[in-house]
């Protein structure tokens, strides 16, 4: 073993492939990297919670000059609550800190921030974790980013119910209007959640409490007309980046999809996830999702580690990997040929 950055313990390089059992020994290879470094999850923290606020003291002032400038602020103000959401998005897999404790406080405080009800989007992404690929363990329905028909399901829907699964996942309705919505008004109900979730259903409620805090207090400093010119842009930019993010490392031509008796949890992770090959800045403010195959693989790993991991092993780099160019026209396939065995646009 040789010693690597922030005093991982690093493995022999290529000593691992995928196929006859190899992608499970590389999945127990990448757990030397799961262990949060506290203080590169604070200085994350610092550099994500202190610039959104500045930003959005900015846009406050900004107003009293243009709104021209008030909106162009709030593409950074969105970038920053997006990596914010990441550090939210690790706090659920227990991956930012090692205190269970300390990762769902933090979780908790960044959702009042992204607008989403931690504790019920944690058990709910769970879900996508584990049954992300798989044919017959599908979502209900609910979540159109986590799910998708095959092409011999939709040829036998009747005519109004294909045309309205195709103006729902149309790329302007799905990953424009709907975003904002999801954030704004959807997480404010848990209307898909079980019964049975009682701590989750709580948290929606509790959530959407802090929120009207901050908010009332904000109106009451600001006025009610500062905060709705300020929040509003920045929330419908940071829900259509974050949306779309999510959606494309899955969404790609040549991914997986696989009925129950072939599904393979680290085949998912390594085929039915992408590499997003971002530039240095979007990698930044993304919090490295675009290294999402290795987070589907060890969702323990901390955002700030997985360009690591991809760096050490070549076999990560193997992955279906995808532009900035074929991501963004990959918002036009919606169903799985299982004939072809790949992802289709409507007929």
């Amino acid at each position: 073993m040789t010693q690597g950055a922030a005093g991982i313990k690093m493995l022999p390089r290529d000593d691992v492939s995928i196929g006859n059992g190899g992608q499970a020994l590389l999945r127990n290879r990448l757990r030397p990297y799961q262990t949060p470094s506290l203080t590169r999850s604070l200085a994350q923290l610092a550099t994500s919670v202190l610039p959104f606020i500045g930003c959005w003291a900015l846009m406050v002032l900004s107003l009293d000059i243009s709104y021209a400038v008030t909106l162009l602020l709030a593409i950074p103000a969105a970038g920053f609550l997006v990596r914010i959401f990441i550090i939210q998005h690790d706090c659920g897999h227990g991956a930012f800190f090692r205190s269970r404790r300390v990762n769902d406080a933090v979780g908790t405080l960044c959702g009042v921030m992204t607008l989403t009800p931690y504790a019920n989007w944690r058990r709910q992404h769970a879900g996508h974790h584990a049954n992300w690929n798989n044919l017959d363990r599908r979502n209900s329905g609910y979540d159109i980013y986590s799910s998708c028909l095959t092409l011999s399901e939709y040829n036998a829907l009747d005519r109004r119910e294909r045309l309205f699964h195709r103006l729902l996942r149309h790329p302007v309705m799905a990953l424009i209007l709907l975003p904002p919505l999801v954030f704004l008004m959807l997480y404010r109900f848990p209307f898909d959640t079980p019964p049975d979730w009682r701590w989750e259903r709580l948290s929606v409620h509790t959530t959407n409490l802090m929120i009207a805090v901050v908010l009332l207090a904000l109106a009451a400093w600001l006025g009610v007309g500062t905060v709705l010119l300020v929040q509003l842009p920045i929330t419908i930019l940071a829900g259509i980046a974050g949306v779309w993010l999510f959606s494309v490392q899955h969404r790609f031509e040549h991914t997986l999809w696989v009925r129950q008796e072939e599904w393979d949890p680290e085949l998912a992770a390594l085929q039915g996830s992408s590499y997003l090959r971002l530039p240095s800045i979007l990698k930044w403010f993304t919090g490295n999702i675009g290294f999402h195959h290795i987070h589907h693989l060890n969702p323990r790993i901390p955002n700030y580690r997985l360009e690591e991991c991809h760096r050490h092993f070549p076999v990560l780099q193997e992955v279906p990997a995808l532009t900035l160019g074929a991501a963004l026209a990959g918002g036009r396939l919606w169903l799985w040929d299982e004939a072809h065995g790949k992802l289709v646009p409507f007929p």
